[in-house]
């Protein structure tokens, strides 16, 4: 079976005053439907491999891959209007904190119908139903009363549980979690980590994991990449 994710040499390099500096240095790796863990201490390179799958590496930051395809279809370097039709309705990424995700003077359940409605050209009524279905999904009690309230009112942890049903309301093939629990308390963490591993297999996506947290990923991931200083070294 054809990888979801393919990815081959991957660099992600920045101009300095001293020269040329490589965040991401030939990272390569193949992505079918499974947890893939990518670990590494802070600068590795990790979350930077993540920006890049997605087209978020702005200039000066260049990326070159020998070659990155999503379903066979090469993704590296897309304009921009074509990376945007991609990101959220087939590959998404939950950030680390949901604070700085969310918008702080929206309604969450207009936040999470607004970027359904983008990908998916629905009626304003089938996107509140789905937007009650994905908060459901997350293990979230009382979704009526959270569509309706401000990411103040709500907890960090249910905030990114929030994230998580935001990114998955399109139904996208692979998400990018970058450190999504690390801002949480451990009953917290595991709670959200046991939602994205049901979602994920229920819906036969990919997962790529991102965190610095070894033992974590060996008990939530199929397989672990070990970056080392922008490069795969285990």
């Amino acid at each position: 079976m054809s990888p979801l994710l393919s990815v081959r040499n991957l660099r992600v390099s920045f101009p300095t005053r001293s020269g040329t500096f490589d965040a991401v240095r030939g990272v390569s790796f193949d992505l079918g439907r499974e947890r893939l863990g990518v670990v590494g201490e802070s600068g590795s390179g990790k979350s930077m491999t993540g920006r890049a799958i997605l087209g978020l590496v702005r200039p000066p930051g260049r990326v070159t891959a020998d070659r990155m395809e999503l379903d066979g279809q090469p993704i590296l370097n897309l304009p921009e209007r074509q990376m945007r039709a991609l990101r959220g309705a087939r590959i998404s990424m939950v950030m680390q904190d949901p604070k700085f995700s969310l918008n702080p003077v929206m309604t969450i359940g207009r936040q999470i119908t607004e970027g359904y409605r983008l990908h998916t050209r629905t009626t304003s009524q089938a996107a509140r139903d789905k937007a009650l279905e994905m908060l459901r999904a997350v293990q979230i009690r009382d979704p009526e009363r959270v569509f309706d309230a401000y990411p103040h009112e709500v907890s960090g942890g249910m905030g990114q549980r929030i994230m998580i049903a935001m990114m998955l309301a399109p139904d996208p093939e692979i998400l990018i979690a970058d450190e999504p629990t690390s801002a949480l308390d451990v009953s917290v963490r595991n709670e959200v980590l046991r939602i994205m591993d049901k979602l994920v297999r229920d819906r036969g996506m990919g997962l790529i994991f991102i965190s610095h947290d070894l033992n974590l990923v060996a008990e939530f991931c199929d397989r672990v990449l070990i970056m080392y200083a922008g490069r795969v070294v285990e």
